[in-house]
C-alpha cells in the first residue's frame, strides 16, 4: 500500500503503517518482516526513509533488527507499569491477571561491602541477608531478583516462606515501604541471568536498581531486579515545570 498521499513526513507514515499491520495481524510476533527492498517498494518510499522508520521502531521496542539477518516483530509486553508507581513484582504480575510465583535460588548472610554500607547509610553494618530469586508468571520465568536486607531485620530461615519481600518486611518489622529511589539500566545478554529467564540471545534485559525506604526515610531493602524487556514495559509521567 502506497502512503505518499499523506502530507506528513514519510518516515512517520511508515511507522504508523507498520504498527497498524502488526495490530491487524499482517505481521505477527517474532515474524521476520519482508526485506527492505520489498517493504520499501510496497510502501512506495525510499529505503533510506524505511531505514529511519525501522530505527525509530527499534528504539520504541516494536521491532528488533539483526545485522545480516533481518528485522523481527517483538512480542508485546505482558506487564506495563508507571515507573512513578511503586509496586512489588508480585503485584505487577497479579494485576495482569497472571499467577505470580517464586523460585528461590539462594538465601545467605554475606559481608556488607563498602558500597552497601554507603547505600544503607550505616557504616558499621557488618552483614546482609542476600536473597536471589526467580519470579514467575503462570510458571514462566520473567524476573531475576537480587535483594539485600540488613542483618537482623528478617529471620533468614523465614524468607523462603514469602512471595512478596514487601509483605514479609512489613510483617516482621511493622514498617511499610513508602518509596524507592530507582536507577534503570538497559543491558544486553547476561551470561548467568539470561539463560535462567529463557531469553533469546538478542533479547535485552531491563535492570532496576532500587533502594526502598520507609516513610521515615529509613533504608530497608536494596534490590536489583532484571526484567525481561520483551515482557515488561515501564513508562513515566513527566510534567512541565
Amino acid at each position: 500500500m502506497s502512503i505518499k498521499h499523506d502530507t506528513r513526513h514519510l518516515y512517520l507514515q511508515v511507522i504508523e503503517q507498520i504498527k497498524k499491520d502488526i495490530e491487524n495481524g499482517i505481521f505477527i510476533e517474532k515474524q521476520k518482516l519482508p526485506s527492505e527492498f520489498q517493504l520499501s517498494k510496497s510502501l512506495g518510499v525510499s529505503r533510506a526513509t524505511l531505514r529511519e522508520a525501522l530505527r525509530i521502531l527499534e528504539e520504541e521496542g516494536v521491532v528488533t533488527r539483526r545485522h545480516g539477518v533481518g528485522t523481527f516483530v517483538n512480542p508485546k509486553p505482558l506487564f506495563t507499569s508507571g515507573i512513578e508507581e511503586l509496586d512489588s513484582v508480585t503485584g505487577m504480575i497479579a494485576k495482569s491477571g497472571m499467577r505470580p510465583g517464586t523460585q528461590y535460588l539462594t538465601a545467605e548472610l554475606v559481608e556488607a561491602t563498602i558500597e552497601d554500607r554507603k547505600r544503607f547509610a550505616v557504616m558499621d553494618l557488618h552483614n546482609l541477608a542476600k536473597v536471589e530469586r526467580v519470579r514467575t508468571a503462570d510458571e514462566e520465568p520473567v524476573v531475576y531478583c537480587i535483594d539485600k536486607i540488613p542483618e537482623g531485620l528478617l529471620p533468614i530461615d523465614q524468607i523462603r516462606e514469602a512471595d512478596s519481600m514487601f509483605g514479609i518486611l512489613e510483617a516482621y518489622t511493622g514498617k511499610s515501604i513508602s518509596y524507592a529511589v530507582t536507577h534503570i539500566e538497559p543491558i544486553g545478554y547476561h551470561e548467568k541471568i539470561s539463560p535462567i529467564l529463557n531469553c533469546e540471545p538478542e533479547q535485552a534485559l531491563l535492570l532496576l536498581k532500587q533502594m526502598h525506604y520507609t516513610v521515615d526515610d529509613e533504608p530497608m531493602l536494596l534490590s536489583s531486579n532484571y526484567f525481561r524487556a520483551d515482557k515488561f514495559s515501564f513508562h513515566v509521567l513527566r510534567k512541565r515545570v
